[in-house]
């Protein structure tokens, strides 16, 4: 890890049980290389966690070498529902479900809390911001992308010219409650896929954690009689449907191509509305052996249909990282706040 006396930026990362920490100085270099976590403290109420969000920034600068009057801003990224300024939804949500949560300023808190500029994404779109200045580097103002998320739910983002596309109330990207065509993609007598948002056939009610142990998993295990996984519970079985499919597994195997042709086609249709330049893939779903996250994404490319003019250009590649992505991808949106944002991000 490298000391930096250069002007510097946080990006903090709130998830359900810790919070991670990054610091990327104003040359656009990460001054630490894996994560740096801290009880997140969410359970504790709002004022509770935004303490926490400031001890763990002051982790990672005391981790860096860095000095505090180093610092110019803070990027923030948290799980949604919540607006584009950061405030946490009406509702709720699975992360923030106390009622002191709901409609709670989350940004403007910590804001005042460091007396720092804070900028705000949700964690996908942190992410997804990510993703794309990793892989197009000095071309991240030029180019555009949409990332899809897979994990308890399905998240993402969508960028273009180098910026996260947010959306009037902050909900653009949200890729897991786009509807997709499923004639070709259930098997024969398999139920369609309901999503706890109440959706029927969206994409997160077939890729997800939560697909594969409500829509999935059942279905399946109708189809292989006696599979190891019908003995445990449906959570715990469907977290272990994963390490069966990078040993192999046929039953397993079924479930991940079906998830796979489904961000397919969710492709598909982003490339009729923003014709990117680049299709992401991350989340728990890729964090496997380099044989199967070649397989999975090779299966979700075979099933996104484009045009000749677009298979040309049109890239496809796994998210970097992606323990740290929602830090970075926060840290890179602060950075967009100091002079010489455009600098390529190394």
């Amino acid at each position: 890890m490298a000391k930096s006396e250069i002007p510097v930026v946080v990006g903090l990362d709130n998830g359900g049980n810790s919070n991670n920490a990054t610091v990327l100085d104003a040359s656009g270099r990460f001054l630490v290389d894996q994560l740096v976590e801290t009880p997140c403290r969410v359970l504790e109420g709002p004022e509770a966690a935004v303490e926490a969000l400031a001890e763990s920034m002051q982790q990672v600068l005391t981790r860096t070498g860095t000095r505090p009057d180093q610092v110019r801003a803070v990027g923030l990224d948290t799980p949604g529902p919540a607006s584009a300024a950061g405030v946490i939804s009406s509702k709720g949500s699975t992360n923030f479900s106390q009622p002191a949560w709901r409609g709670y300023d989350i940004r403007s808190a910590l804001e005042r809390r460091l007396g720092l500029p804070v900028v705000y994404h949700n964690d996908g779109n942190a992410a997804a911001l990510y993703a794309h200045h990793s892989f197009f580097g000095a071309d991240a103002p030029k180019r555009s992308s949409v990332s899809a998320i897979v994990g308890t739910g399905l998240g993402g983002g969508v960028v273009e010219r180098g910026q996260v596309v947010t959306g009037t109330a902050g909900m653009a990207g949200e890729l897991g409650h786009v509807h997709i065509p499923l004639f070709g993609l259930l098997a024969e007598g398999q139920p369609v896929p309901t999503c706890n948002c109440g959706f029927v056939g969206d994409v997160e009610s077939v890729a997800s954690l939560t697909a594969i142990r409500r829509n999935l998993l059942p279905y399946w295990l109708t189809r292989y009689a006696g599979h190891p996984l019908g003995d445990l519970d449906r959570g715990r079985a469907a977290r272990q449907v994963r390490a069966y499919g990078i040993d192999g597994d046929p039953m397993a195997l079924k479930i991940f191509e079906q998830q796979a042709m489904a961000l397919g086609r969710l492709f598909t249709i982003v490339a009729n509305f923003t014709d990117p330049d680049g299709y992401f893939v991350g989340g728990g779903v890729v964090e496997a052996t380099p044989e199967f996250r070649d397989w999975f994404l090779a299966t979700v490319r075979e099933h996104t249909t484009l045009r000749a003019e677009q298979a040309e250009r049109a890239r496809f590649a796994l998210v970097p990282d992606l323990d740290m992505a929602g830090a970075r991808g926060a840290a890179i949106a602060a950075l967009k706040l100091l002079d010489g944002a455009a600098t390529p991000v190394v």
